[in-house]
Parts: C-alpha cells; structure tokens; sequence
C-alpha cells in the first residue's frame, strides 16, 4: 500500500508539474514546495484525509482485531505522512481564507504551530512502541492520545 501510495503521488506530481506550478521537491529533499496556495491547501487537504483514514486503520488493526504485525505498514506510513517534515511545507502564507479551513493565526503563531506536529510525531512514536510490544491496552490508549494531539491544533488553527 505504502509502495503504491508513493507511485501515485509521484504520477500526481508529475503530471500536475506539467500542468503548472503545483510543487517541487523542496531544496533539503524533506517534503513538496509549493508556490500556489490553493495548490497547497489542495494537498494538503488530501494529506490529512489521509492520515485520518490510516488512524482509523489502525483502531481496526490494533483495538478490534489485536493484529500488530498487520499493523506494520500502516503504521510506518503514519509516520512518514503525519510528519512535520511532510505536511509543514503546505503551510505556505497565504493558504488560508476561502478554500481552506485554515486561520490566520498558523503564521503568527508558527512556532506554536510547528510544536503541534512535534507532538504529533511524538504519539505516532508512542503508538508504534505500543504496537511493537504487542501491548494493546497502551495502543488503544495512544490512538486516544493521538486523536487528542490531533484535535487540540485543529481546534486552535482550523475553522
């Protein structure tokens, strides 16, 4: 799945290259540059659906079925997807208003932005650990913490 993921947003990326603007690989080769901010609100919008859907994967994986190993990929995706790294570049100034839920205050207060997916990055971690130890009480748990990270920023930066 990751593997496929990866294609597809490489033919995306491609073909949207030759359409225009959209993104590039920005120049430290950690996530895409963008130069249009409905391009970016775009991406990342799609981005974040993502995650969201490999979160609830991983509740059936982890919670429902008690199936770590089948976990694995999953949650290697997580955190290759839920990363600053990834998903800061698309927080480009002016991709907020008309389009996007974003606010304003993501660029005045961006270093308290950017600590939101520091923590982000810290429960990915946490659920990971949990899931390797095959410790599913503390898996479900950390799900619970990462939903919790999650929806503490949005409530401060998304509409």
């Amino acid at each position: 799945m990751l593997m496929l993921r990866k294609s597809l947003m490489a033919v995306l990326a491609t073909g949207v290259a030759l359409a225009g603007p959209l993104q590039a690989e920005s120049p430290n080769g950690e996530g895409p540059r963008f130069e249009d901010p409905r391009e970016a609100v775009t991406w990342r919008r799609e981005e974040l659906k993502g995650i969201e859907r490999l979160v609830r994967q991983l509740r059936f994986d982890l919670v429902n079925n008690r199936d770590a190993r089948g976990a694995e990929p999953r949650l290697a995706e997580l955190a290759e997807f839920a990363s600053g790294a990834h998903l800061l570049p698309a927080f480009i100034e002016g991709s907020h208003g008309r389009g996007s839920e974003a606010r304003a205050r993501i660029w005045e207060e961006w270093e308290e932005f950017e600590a939101g997916f520091t923590a982000l990055e810290e429960r990915v971690a946490a659920l990971r650990e949990a899931a390797e130890a095959e410790d599913y009480r503390l898996a479900t748990r950390e799900l619970s913490d990462l939903s919790l990270t999650c929806r503490s920023c949005h409530r401060r930066y998304r509409y």
